[in-house]
């Protein structure tokens, strides 16, 4: 795999760009970055995700950027210091109150109810308990609208649809940069004393450990049936504890744990829409469950966060992200003793650097992945890290190698991987599974990879993972390019390829 090309540090520190990025003229920012580094238009296209002919009209004065989700897209591509620019982001709508009344229109029926885009809490602001709060219910809201898109009268827009002035180009979610603002922020900002007065009743610390014990009855309902099974729980036992948040008495203490349930609620059921296919909302419950942590003021809640966030950045095309957020993890709890933490971490910015096409920094976050796992649960490992152990280094070495097309090594670590004790975790032998037919399939050798997919597709059948089902149809897709050498392997990839399909209808 070929790695992008970087923008180096010294060029943020030229006069002229600092300038041209205070003005918001991109146009002169893309050109003197080029001139800088130097790159080709080319080279900027990649990073950016803009084409080669939109940025020659940017550059040329023709074109002006202005959409917000793209000028993130622009800066977090070139690797700009969040610091350098201050984005407007939109105001926040305030959101109707769960108790409250629906509103009628004249007739009496239910009033249709606007589109709202959810935004998060601007990360600059200080990091209050009413803006997590905040953050909370609308990464709540986000969950209800589909992604954070309208529906128009033939059904959801996709994303592919939405356009600005860049015509064809579509926006990614805001990444990069604004989630290098609420790392430094989570690094810089004082955990404010959290407690409530009101005329609710006073919440006991026997009521926090029953709604943790909910979540973790989730946990284990998610591990063995998937996503689906518990998603919709999930998102009403986060509506509950942020009910309790918002309208009981608490001490300090009491509103810590809370805060911690409910940093642990979000982040889970990030999880679990990401899992369901729904990238959008898991981020907002990530970076929500980001913010309760810190008012937890519990940092491996907060690092456990960074971790899925990771997951979202490198499955979703933002490998530095994945590498930023493990990075930030792992600098946290650096003081813990708290060795499978910080390995699940490692795998995580390993899986990043993969992504990224960065083979030796990917390796060494693995060795070192494993050398920790090999160390054994220390005391501040927390309960709810129950998968981390040989099995699962193996797995995500495997998935490394894919991605840096090493087929034969993957094939070896998901070996490792599939013959290890998974404890009823169904969905991730599942994975394991159809990435190991993958290595199989782009390493020629379609009968194992049939004979793989085949254990996986039986898995998928009975596990509600949207992420299981688009590995499977990756595998459809690199068995039909694979071709086939022999007429048994070629009817064995024609009969699942098949299998995949009805899956996935």
């Amino acid at each position: 795999m070929v790695s992008l090309p970087s923008v180096p540090t010294r060029v943020w520190q030229d006069e002229a760009v600092r300038s041209a990025l205070a003005d918001w003229d991109f146009g002169q920012v893309s050109r003197m970055v080029r001139q800088l580094v130097p790159l080709r238009q080319e080279d900027v296209a990649a990073l950016t995700g803009l084409s080669q002919s939109y940025l020659s009209m940017l550059e040329c004065g023709d074109r002006r950027l202005t959409d917000v989700s793209r000028v993130v897209q622009f800066l977090t591509g070139l690797g700009t210091p969040p610091d350098l620019v201050r984005l407007p982001l939109p105001g926040i709508s305030p959101l109707p109150d769960a108790a409250a009344p629906a509103r009628t229109a004249a007739s009496g029926q239910p009033a249709a109810q606007e589109f709202v885009t959810p935004t998060a809490p601007d990360p600059a602001l200080p990091w209050t308990a009413d803006r997590m709060l905040t953050a909370l219910r609308l990464a709540h809201v986000a969950d209800n609208t589909a992604d954070w898109l309208p529906a128009d009268a033939n059904g959801p827009v996709s994303a592919t649809a939405m356009s600005d002035e860049a015509g064809s180009e579509s926006p990614r979610p805001a990444s990069g940069i604004a989630l290098n603002s609420m790392i430094q922020r989570w690094d810089a900002e004082q955990a404010e004393p959290l407690r409530r007065g009101t005329a609710g009743t006073r919440v006991s610390l026997e009521l926090c450990g029953h709604l943790q014990g909910t979540l973790d009855e989730l946990r284990v309902m998610d591990k063995g049936s998937g996503s689906g099974a518990v998603a919709d729980l999930a998102r009403a036992h986060l509506a509950l504890v942020v009910r309790v948040l918002e309208r009981s008495t608490y001490d300090e203490v009491t509103g810590r744990k809370l805060a911690a349930v409910a940093a642990d609620t979000a982040t889970q059921a990030g999880w679990f829409a990401f899992d369901a296919g729904r990238p959008d909302a898991a981020r907002a419950y990530m970076l929500a469950g980001l913010r309760a942590a810190h008012a937890a003021a519990d940092d491996r809640l907060g690092a456990g966060a960074l971790s899925y966030l990771a997951i979202h950045g490198y499955s979703s095309g933002d490998p530095r992200d994945a590498v930023r957020a493990a990075e930030a993890g792992r600098r946290r709890i650096a003081r813990l003793d708290a060795p499978h933490l910080a390995a699940t971490l490692l795998t995580r910015q390993a899986r990043g650097h993969a992504a990224a096409g960065e083979g030796e920094a990917a390796r060494r976050a693995l060795g070192e992945a494993s050398e920790l796992c090999a160390r054994g649960r220390g005391e501040d490992d927390p309960h709810w890290l129950y998968w981390m152990n040989e099995g699962e280094i193996h797995g995500q070495s495997g998935s490394a190698h894919l991605a840096l097309g090493n087929t034969a090594r993957a094939v070896e670590s998901f070996g490792h991987a599939i013959q290890a004790d998974r404890a009823g975790e169904r969905r991730t032998h599942g994975l394991f599974l159809s990435r190991a037919a993958q290595a199989h399939a782009r390493a020629g050798d379609l009968d194992a990879a049939c004979a793989t997919g085949e254990e996986a597709v039986a898995i998928a059948e009975t596990v509600q993972s949207a992420r299981l089902r688009e590995h499977l149809r990756d595998l459809s897709a690199d068995l039909r390019r694979g071709g086939s050498t022999t007429r048994r392997s070629g009817v064995g990839a024609r009969v699942l390829t098949e299998r995949i399909s009805a899956l996935a209808s």
